[in-house]
């Protein structure tokens, strides 16, 4: 049974676990492949992110971040960044997640919940994010380096709450 909640200082060694996989690989999100423990732990802990674990029997078996997607006039739309490690595939971690991310948000008074730069070579990603109702509502013409496809576009997705 996948339960979530939020991080404790003591998760950030199974965040690492599998923030660094993503980041090393360089083929979801725009971040320097070179990253850091220490850079990739105070990107996800940002001022303004919230962080949750998605664990199974005391196993981290992912993690994402909710924050407000801009300030100001912008701030009542969230924005949400999800990772699972490889073992993870196919096992709901990622769809529980979302669907957890849209009821916290939902909760703090969010309206909608938008990804900003969605890589659209990640099809996994993708599907999941249109079955849990997002819409593409933008497209960035190769706006992401793969590292083995070369160029590819990025997607703005969105949905209300």
């Amino acid at each position: 049974m996948i339960s979530i909640r939020q991080a404790k200082a003591e998760d950030d060694v199974g965040i690492w676990s599998i923030l660094e996989p993503m980041i090393r690989a360089g083929e979801t999100y725009a971040l320097p492949r070179s990253l850091s423990r220490e850079e990739a732990l105070a990107y996800w802990h940002a001022t303004g992110n919230t962080v949750f674990v998605a664990e199974e029997d005391g196993l981290i078996l992912g993690t994402y971040i909710l924050r407000a997607n801009q300030q100001g006039g912008g701030s009542h739309v969230s924005n949400c960044g999800y990772v699972t490690p490889p073992l993870a595939t196919g096992r709901g971690v990622a769809s529980a997640m979302c669907r957890d991310s849209l009821m916290r948000a939902a909760a703090a008074g969010f309206r909608a919940m938008q990804f900003n730069f969605v890589v659209s070579s990640n099809e996994r990603a993708v599907n999941l994010w249109k079955r849990l109702g997002f819409e593409i509502v933008g497209i960035l013409p190769n706006a992401f380096l793969h590292p083995a496809l070369g160029y590819v576009d990025a997607l703005v997705m969105f949905r209300p709450l």
